[in-house]
């Protein structure tokens, strides 16, 4: 087609950039929400963390277990993707010690008894494609009836305690938890003996661990002592060193101990502290 002038040019570039306009419209995506949304839970355990990646369908009405996901069948534990979990440490299950790293989780539901399996796999989103000479480690664990629905599957790290904790899986009217554990005594003792041998040693933290897990008081007292000389200011460390005492059964130290930590936290305008070391010295 011929231009006539510059008014036929201007009229054909809008044209153009009208027909693009409409065409880039059309060629958008449609974003809804997801059937079964994905979820990354990450939660801190012993000294490091276990994080989970798992999608979320929903009951909507349908019978699940025994039904939607069959009794005795390799279920990947989701929808969509593989179900993924990642151990930042080294962890103990069912007295198979698991390196860190990421793997696949699955289970096999059974009507009394589940299957649970860690697996090197992190693509198994059918049956067919799971090899069991892949697995980590796998438990059966019996699943327990609760009295409410779980609408979407729920993957967590619940019943957290320093050295233990519990993946538990919730959907519909069916719980079940693998038990983990890692060796925190362990780590914190090479921690402590390594930090020893060091200039900046941290007595204070070193005595409340011995303390809180029933290690040896007089070895915790002797580290508060040295805490006390470090920072002769620290009404927190004075309080701790007066627990300790008192744990000692050493009552006229804990109370001087309590009692300087008192003089130095109404210093430091900390009211909390009084109260713990009255409350204390009323205990003696």
């Amino acid at each position: 087609m011929a231009l006539k002038n510059a008014r036929d040019m201007k009229k054909l570039i809008l044209v153009i950039s009208a027909a693009l306009i409409v065409a880039g419209a059309d060629a958008q995506t449609l974003k809804t929400p997801a059937p079964s949304p994905t979820q990354t839970v990450k939660q801190d355990f012993g000294l490091s963390s276990i994080e989970l990646s798992y999608s979320r369908p929903s009951v909507k009405g349908r019978k699940i277990f025994g039904d939607l996901v069959p009794y005795g069948n390799v279920w990947r534990t989701g929808a969509n993707n593989a179900t993924t979990i990642t151990f930042g440490d080294e962890v103990m299950i069912n007295g198979k010690k698991i390196p860190a790293g990421k793997y696949g989780f699955l289970t096999i539901p059974g009507s009394d008894k589940w299957t649970l399996i860690i697996t090197k796999q992190l693509d198994v989103t059918q049956p067919a494609a799971y090899k069991q000479e892949n697995d980590a480690v796998r438990m059966d664990v019996k699943p327990v009836a609760i009295n409410y629905q779980i609408e979407n599957l729920t993957l967590q790290i619940g019943n957290i305690k320093p050295s233990t904790c519990e993946l538990q899986l919730m959907w519909d009217n069916t719980y079940v938890a693998l038990p983990i554990s890692t060796d925190v005594e362990g780590q914190v003792m090479k921690q402590i003996d390594q930090l020893m041998n060091k200039d900046n040693r941290p007595y204070y933290n070193a005595a409340m661990y011995y303390m809180d897990n029933g290690k040896d008081l007089n070895q915790a007292l002797a580290w508060f002592d040295k805490a006390a000389i470090a920072q002769p200011d620290a009404f927190w460390v004075h309080h701790q060193r007066a627990v300790c005492l008192a744990k000692l059964g050493k009552k006229k130290e804990a109370k001087e101990a309590a009692e300087k930590s008192i003089v130095l936290a109404k210093a430091a305008k900390n009211d909390d502290y009084v109260k713990l070391n009255t409350n204390l010295i009323a205990t003696l």
